[in-house]
């Protein structure tokens, strides 16, 4: 089979890092030659170094996927990932491309290594504009029903009516259940946020709480507050002085 000089694009570096060590166990199909955080620098690498094939993140800061390949004039092949739930998008049964959803599994990994097997033609211009808006209509951001957590080779589903908050440090996301559990996610806090029930509020830059399971507000220094919440840790959170105006819908307050 080909190697393919590839390209992996994502915002998200922990999901560039994972898509790269799942990638290196198929050495004899993928030749990783660069990697980009964003669309603009993705544009540049992909016209320096005309790759086969790309992975491309479709929800982008900046410049998202979509709005990327509108300025490309010509294609590699295209393997897209999101966070987004698989649609049955009739396009990828023919096209060059393939749709992950992230995270990405080793067994759906293997399936796209088979299609890439098949396939060998590149994308006219008006094709991927057909693509581009067939996709736009199927992958506008839907709420989360269960979020996926990898551990080992199990990939268990949270509901979020179990998830009290979640909390975001430099690298990772964890999330904590009402019984007192933490599990850690592939998701960014901003893509959690834009797909968790509306009862889900950010009360601070890392940290995302469920509202339905917040038990009192106590006032505590410069316009922050102590949420405390009625997980089995009896939970307390500090919200942080750029989030008072949500603390203040919060607690019913005009």
């Amino acid at each position: 089979m080909a190697n393919f000089t590839t390209l992996i694009i994502d915002d998200e570096k922990i999901a560039r890092t994972r898509l790269r060590r799942l990638l290196e166990e198929y050495p004899e199909t993928f030749q990783i030659i660069a990697e980009a955080g964003n669309g603009i620098e993705a544009l540049e690498l992909i016209r320096s170094l005309k790759p086969d094939l790309i992975f491309l993140d479709i929800q982008m800061p900046g410049k998202t996927g979509f709005e990327m390949l509108k300025e490309m004039e010509d294609f590699p092949l295209i393997i897209f990932c999101t966070a987004y739930e698989e649609y049955a998008l009739k396009a990828f049964e023919t096209m060059a491309v393939d749709y992950l959803v992230k995270p990405v599994l080793q067994d759906r990994l293997a399936l796209a290594v088979e299609k890439l097997k098949r396939v060998n033609a590149k994308f006219q211009k008006n094709q991927m504009e057909e693509l581009i808006e067939l996709m736009k209509q199927h992958t506008e951001p839907q709420k989360l029903h269960s979020i996926p957590i990898t551990i080992g080779e199990r990939v268990i589903l949270i509901k979020p009516e179990r998830i009290s908050y979640l909390s975001a440090d430099e690298k990772y996301v964890d999330l904590f259940t009402l019984d007192g559990k933490k599990f850690t996610t592939n998701l960014s806090l901003k893509k959690l946020e834009e797909r968790l029930p509306s009862n889900f509020k950010r009360i601070h830059r890392g940290i995302i709480v469920n509202s339905d399971h917040i038990k009192e507000f106590r006032k505590y220094s410069r316009g922050t507050y102590i949420v405390e919440l009625v997980d089995e840790n009896k939970t307390k959170l500090e919200t942080g002085r750029a989030y008072a105006d949500e603390i203040k819908d919060l607690m019913s307050i005009n």
